[in-house]
């Protein structure tokens, strides 16, 4: 299955990622915040990418915990990998677009403070799976649902305490020339990590089938 979803959803994204450019260029400039606001059209869909790749990451962790199943987990490892990448670089394009806008590169409000937590929660993810041990998976898969239910709180921040981004209901507001690159680049972003959880996820499973071939080897 995921031999045949990797390049049609690689073949959607590099559709994506070849018209995104000519709409963004076509955009119109933001009144206060003129060139500096197009990184606007990468950092926000990579947000929405980590956010899809966390969701997936603690449903998947919970099905593992509730049902053991080992596909869940490789699931799990493929998408937390995922959401580090995208958070990084959500964390990367936002203080090269705050000291422009800003007129500072950080700022711990907030919203910045729990992106940074966030992400350091999927690193803790993963280095627990790398070197925790026997058991880890388990508690891997815990941090794995701890991740996720810290989305929502990210997500709303603005609207609960008083941060330097904008609310979330700017978004669904957009003006037409600005929301269109912006969508586009927000389903570009997504299918793009469609595309590389599946191929994660392939050589996921071809870990676990040399691991088993390992295990043969050995009680022969």
């Amino acid at each position: 299955m995921h031999r045949r979803l990797f390049p049609v959803l690689s073949g959607l994204s590099l559709c994506f990622f070849l018209v995104a450019p000519v709409l963004i260029v076509g955009a119109p400039y933001e009144s206060t915040m003129g060139l500096v606001q197009k990184i606007f059209y990468f950092h926000f869909p990579a947000w929405m990418a980590m956010f899809l790749a966390i969701f997936i990451l603690g449903i998947s962790s919970g099905v593992y915990l509730f049902r053991r199943k080992p596909a869940a987990d490789r699931l799990a490892v493929a998408a937390a990998e995922l959401a580090v990448v995208f958070g990084l670089m959500g964390l990367i394009t936002g203080p090269l677009w705050g000291i422009k806008a800003w007129g500072v590169w950080w700022q711990w409000d907030a919203r910045l403070t729990m992106a940074v937590v966030l992400e350091l929660i999927l690193v803790a993810y993963l280095l627990l799976r790398q070197y925790g041990g026997a058991g880890s998976d388990r508690l891997a898969a815990g941090l794995g649902l701890f991740a996720m239910a810290n989305v929502p709180f990210l997500y709303i921040s603005t609207e609960i305490w008083r941060t330097v981004h904008p609310r979330t209901s700017v978004v669904p507001t957009l003006p037409v020339d600005f929301g269109v690159p912006l969508w586009w680049s927000l389903v570009g972003f997504i299918v793009l990590c469609l595309a590389l959880l599946s191929l994660r996820c392939r050589l996921e499973e071809q870990r676990a089938m040399l691991d088993q071939l390992y295990l043969a080897v050995e009680e022969e």
